[in-house]
């Protein structure tokens, strides 16, 4: 799957590049615009329980598969919030996906959906997403994007609401964020998730949940 990101890290846009015959598979809604040579058909694909998963994990039941059927052509993508987008390949190991993360993948990926329990104990969504196979796989932030890769044995903290998606034989786990409880939530942070390497956290610059608690700062009450 060719493709290129534009316009980031507040309004990125995939441009995805399709040979006569290729096909690249989207999150429902997530189409800009498509070249005429393009056709588009959109499909609860993977069975009734992987279409369960997705609703789960906060992607759409649905999912559209753009094919190059008249020649090459383009597709533009985007996601629902802004932010930035960043292109994992996913090969010998997979990637977990927070919840609504996933934005578009190469049709030879496989998408699962597993419990989590540790992200909805820390005040997360209760599933993430199993993206595995092989082919590109492209996932959207709020916000900018900052990976980490970390080495054998290295452990990294991070906020449960900035993680986006990490390499799926991590170890992780959700602990206070400093040494006592009430350290924790007086200092805003609560709970993290601890990963500990090898492999690469990717992390988003900015929290949804925090965006939202501030903006209804600004949304009159009623009387």
């Amino acid at each position: 799957m060719k493709h290129e990101i534009l316009y980031g890290p507040a309004f990125a846009t995939a441009r995805i590049l399709l040979d006569p015959g290729d096909s690249v598979r989207a999150e429902s809604g997530a189409m800009i615009s498509m070249s005429q040579t393009v056709t588009l058909t959109a499909a609860a694909t993977g069975g009734i329980m992987k279409v369960v998963g997705r609703l789960l994990g906060g992607e759409s039941a649905f999912q559209s598969t753009f094919t190059a059927t008249h020649g090459s052509g383009e597709v533009l993508l985007a996601p629902r919030s802004m932010g930035d987008i960043a292109a994992l390949p996913v090969r010998e190991q997979g990637y977990m996906v927070s919840s609504g993360a996933y934005l578009a993948g190469d049709i030879d990926l496989d998408i699962s959906t597993r419990t989590n329990v540790k992200a909805f104990f820390a005040g997360e969504g209760l599933f993430l997403m199993r993206i595995s196979g092989n082919g590109m796989l492209l996932i959207s932030t709020f916000g900018a994007i900052h990976p980490v890769e970390l080495a054998a044995g290295q452990v990294y903290l991070v906020d449960s609401g900035h993680v986006v998606a990490f390499t799926e034989t991590m170890e992780f786990k959700v602990r206070k964020a400093a040494r006592t409880w009430l350290g924790s939530i007086t200092s805003g942070e609560g709970v993290v998730a601890e990963f500990t390497g090898p492999g690469i956290v990717y992390i988003q610059t900015r929290s949804p949940h925090a965006f939202g608690s501030y903006i209804s700062n600004f949304i009159p009450s009623e009387s």
